[in-house]
This record gives structure tokens, C-alpha cells and sequence, in this order.
């Protein structure tokens, strides 16, 4: 059977297309993704999650879906959002389409019943296959835009918080990623001259100018758009992070910009850690597992700085299918959901058709 999971987030669209043998078991992975900004091309979805699976549509025998785009301003409510893409998403495949939500997958009747169940559940998807490593440990899911921490008992998720906004309380969700993050998010001051300077609060630069000015990604990784619209080299990203400051590249030295790169990946760093030692505490764990994007360039660096061990999720996946650990995860739940009620889905996606 093959199955292909989505993880349809605000900036970013992955797949991953994950065959199974008849006992359930993984016998074979592909990963893809495309930057889609819902904000403004949410009208492109159906083709973008048909483009994805490309060749492989005919041999694709059912698929999953994970959201986090229904939070994106192109939609009034979280409702709308979800009901948007969940209708989108339906009418796109020709096979069962479920939904991951807070219990597991939902088919499309309940999504319509239910609908925040599914809002920014994808966290839902990832956290089992952390538990394969540690049964008691703390999911951290670095993105481009957002990091998940979860923590997880007897094999179990245990979130707190149980939507974005409670999550927000409760440090298990932080809103800094690897790309996508304005850098005068993440600090009000950066060092110049000896001194601490306050920043311009523009959006001038994001994380992954710092990313590629400290050789942490290539251009390649820099999938997300520039604030200027102008290129993505380190020139580039030296003039975007001048302006931070209201200077440019006559006004700077190269060393003076890696500085201040420096210093705001740090704080970066810092403020995931400080949410990371919150869920620890709380719920007195101590190992973590990481993942996405941001796993080693983040992730790695927020567990040290904790004091925490870690392990990556390629102990498991190959690395760059880390990058969509919520696709993976939600290929999986839905190849259990088909194995337990093959008739009840094949019944729902019918009556919906």
C-alpha cells in the first residue's frame, strides 16, 4: 500500500509518499515539498498537492493530511482556514483522504463537525515516531517558521496545551524557526563598536539571512523569499542584516554584520532553550529527540545549552526526510487508520464525493 502524507503548513507544503507492506511495516520513503505561501496562493493548493505526488498519482492508494496553513490571513477564522483547506484537499485525490486532528485521524465529516480539532495538529503526527526512540522524552520540531516541543510519556504525547494559542502559554510551542523568522523578533538591541545598539523594527531580514551568513544552510536550503526580493548569496544577506541597524555595506565591515549574525543566532538559541527547560521541568524529563529543519542548527544547540541529551530522528528516517517528519507521521497514522476501518473510510470519502 502506498499512502501520501501532507503537511500543508502557511509557508511550506511537504509530502511524503511511504509505501507499506501488508503488516504495516515501512518498506520505502520519498519526501518532497514546495514553497506554497497560502496567504496569498492559497487558490493553488489542489494543484500544488497534485504536483507533488506527480508520476506516482495512479499507484497512490490513499492520503493523509496534517494543516497548520489555516492560520494565515487569507482566512477570517481558523475555521474558515480549516475547512478551506480540508475541502481543497478532498477534491484533489480520487482516493480516502483523512485528516490528522487531536485524536488521531478524522475523516472529512468530522473535520466539517469538528474543525479545530484539526487546526495545527501536525505535532500529533511527529510525536509517535519520537516515542520509537525514547518513550519518555521531548519532541523538539524545528521548521522554518515554528518549533514544536512535546513531550512525551509511556510512549504517549502529553501536551499541556492542546492548541496553538495554549501552547503559546505553555512554552510547547515557540514561534521561531530556521528561515522564516524576522530577526527584530528576536532581539531589540545587537552588539557594534563595544556597545549594545537598538534595532530597527522592520522587516528587513529574516533567520535565514543569519543561516547563510554562518554557513549553517546553503542557498539552496533558503527556500522562503527574500525581504528585498533581491538574491540569496552572503553579499545579500550581509546588506539585508546591515539594514537591521539602518546601515548598509558602506557603512559596515563584513565582521562587523557576522557579528551582529552572531549574536542574534545566539539569542535565538536561547530563547528555545529557555521553552525546552520549561517542558522539561514541568513534566521532568530529560531526553529529547529532534527533528526538521532547524534539528542540528537549532535543535542541537538548544539542548546543549539546556543541558539536555539528545538524539536525532535519523535514527530512524534518513536525514532529509527529518525536514518533513510531520508527512512521514501522517502517512503512518492514516496506513493504521485504513488497516482499523477500511470500511468505515471507504463509507465516509463515498457519501462525501
Amino acid at each position: 500500500m502506498k499512502i501520501a502524507g501532507f503537511d500543508i503548513g502557511g509557508a511550506n507544503t511537504d509530502v511524503a509518499l511511504v509505501d507499506f507492506d501488508e503488516s504495516g511495516n515501512i518498506i520505502g520513503v520519498e519526501t518532497n515539498f514546495i514553497y506554497l505561501p497560502m496567504w496569498i496562493k492559497n487558490d493553488e493548493l489542489k494543484e500544488a498537492l497534485k504536483n507533488l505526488i506527480g508520476s506516482n498519482m495512479d499507484e497512490v492508494d490513499a492520503v493523509g493530511v496534517s494543516m497548520t496553513a489555516e492560520l494565515v490571513d487569507a482566512y477570517r477564522t481558523k475555521k474558515e482556514g480549516v475547512m478551506d483547506i480540508a475541502k481543497k484537499s478532498v477534491d484533489s485525490f480520487n482516493v480516502p483522504v483523512g485528516f490528522v486532528g487531536l485524536d488521531g485521524i478524522m475523516d472529512i465529516s468530522r473535520v466539517f463537525e469538528e474543525p479545530m480539532k484539526v487546526a495545527a495538529a501536525n505535532w500529533i503526527a511527529t510525536a509517535p515516531m519520537a516515542s520509537k526512540i525514547h518513550s519518555n522524552c521531548i519532541l523538539i520540531d524545528i521548521g522554518s517558521t515554528t518549533t514544536d516541543i512535546i513531550p512525551i510519556k509511556n510512549g504517549k504525547e502529553c501536551a499541556k496545551g492542546r492548541s496553538d494559542l495554549e501552547r503559546l502559554k505553555t512554552g510547547e510551542l515557540v514561534y521561531s524557526g530556521t528561515l522564516r523568522t524576522n530577526v527584530a523578533a528576536l532581539v531589540e538591541k545587537v552588539p557594534i563598536d563595544g556597545t549594545m545598539m537598538r534595532i530597527a523594527s522592520e522587516l528587513f531580514a529574516v533567520t535565514a539571512d543569519i543561516q547563510i551568513i554562518l554557513g549553517n544552510i546553503g542557498n539552496e536550503e533558503y527556500t522562503c523569499d527574500t525581504m528585498d526580493g533581491a538574491g540569496k548569496s552572503i553579499d545579500d544577506c550581509m546588506r539585508r542584516i546591515s539594514r537591521v541597524i539602518c546601515g548598509d555595506m558602506d557603512a559596515l565591515k563584513p565582521d562587523e554584520i557576522k557579528a551582529i549574525a552572531e549574536y542574534i543566532y545566539s539569542e535565538q538559541v536561547k530563547r528555545i532553550s529557555e521553552a525546552l527547560l520549561e517542558v522539561s521541568k514541568r513534566n521532568h524529563l530529560s531526553k529529547v529527540v529532534i527533528t526538521g529543519l532547524g534539528m542540528d542548527i537549532l535543535g542541537a544547540k538548544a539542548c546543549e545549552l539546556a543541558g539536555l541529551e539528545y538524539t536525532g530522528m535519523d535514527k530512524i528516517l534518513k536525514k532529509e526526510d527529518c525536514v518533513v517528519a510531520p508527512a512521514v507521521g501522517t502517512a503512518i497514522l492514516m496506513e493504521k487508520y485504513l488497516r482499523n476501518n477500511p470500511i468505515l473510510i471507504n463509507y465516509n470519502y463515498t457519501r462525501h464525493l
